[in-house]
C-alpha cells in the first residue's frame, strides 16, 4: 500500500479551525471523544460502518488521539500520480485528527515523528489497490477544558497542529473501490493505534 506525508504551514494553506460548523449549520463538530453517543450524528459514518468503526476506535477514551472532522465519497477523477493503480475509480475518506493532550497538539515534532512512523509501518502493509496521504496542518483551536469529573475548567484559545489523513481505495467500479478503501482503513486504524499508542508512552 502506497503512503506518503507532507506538511503545510503556509500562509494560503487550509487550517483546521476548532469547533466548526458549516455555514448552514447543518454540518458540525461532535466531541464523539468525551460523548460516544454522539457519532450517530455523524452521516458518513452512518453511511459507511468502516469509517464508523475508524471514529469510533480513535476516540475511545484511553487514546492518546481524537477526531474532528470527515467525510466519504466515491469517484471517477483519478490523478497521474494514481494511475500506477491502473484503475479508473476511487473511494476516498479523509478524518481530521488532533491529539488530546494540549502539550501533543501543539508540538510539530510529535506530529511529525506519528506521520513519518506511520508511513514506515504501512510501507510493510500487504500490497493492495490503495493509498494513504498524511498531511500536517496549522490547527486553531477554542475547545473545552476538562477536570477528572468531565467538568468545564476553561476555554482558552491555543494554536497547534492536526494531521488530515486521506484513504482512497482503488477499483474498477464502485464495489471494489469500497472493498480496497476498507481495507486501507482498517490497515492505518491498527497503525494508528499502534503508532500513537507508543508515542503517548515515550512522552509522558
Amino acid at each position: 500500500m502506497q503512503a506518503d506525508y507532507s506538511v503545510e504551514l503556509g500562509r494560503d494553506e487550509p487550517v483546521l479551525e476548532m469547533p466548526w460548523s458549516s455555514d448552514d449549520e447543518k454540518l458540525r463538530y461532535f466531541d464523539v471523544k468525551r460523548h460516544p453517543e454522539l457519532l450517530s450524528k455523524i452521516s458518513e459514518a452512518q453511511g459507511h460502518p468502516e469509517l464508523g468503526s475508524f471514529l469510533a476506535r480513535i476516540n475511545a477514551a484511553e487514546f492518546p488521539l481524537e477526531t474532528a472532522k470527515c467525510d466519504a465519497w466515491f469517484t471517477q477523477e483519478i490523478s497521474p500520480e494514481e494511475e500506477i493503480f491502473g484503475a479508473v475509480s476511487k473511494f476516498v475518506s479523509y478524518v481530521d485528527l488532533i491529539f488530546t493532550e494540549n502539550e501533543l497538539r501543539s508540538s510539530f515534532e510529535s506530529h511529525e515523528k506519528l506521520v513519518k512512523d506511520l508511513c514506515s509501518l504501512l510501507a510493510r502493509a500487504p500490497e493492495i489497490s490503495g493509498a494513504v496521504e498524511l498531511i500536517i496542518r496549522r490547527c486553531y483551536s477554542q475547545l473545552a477544558s476538562f477536570d477528572d469529573d468531565k467538568t468545564v475548567v476553561d476555554r482558552p484559545e491555543r494554536s497547534g497542529f492536526a494531521i488530515s489523513c486521506y484513504v482512497s481505495g482503488f477499483g474498477d467500479d464502485e464495489p471494489q473501490s469500497n472493498k480496497n478503501w476498507a481495507i486501507a482503513l482498517a490497515l492505518l486504524r491498527h497503525a494508528l493505534v499502534q503508532v500513537a499508542n507508543h508515542l503517548s508512552r515515550s512522552i509522558s
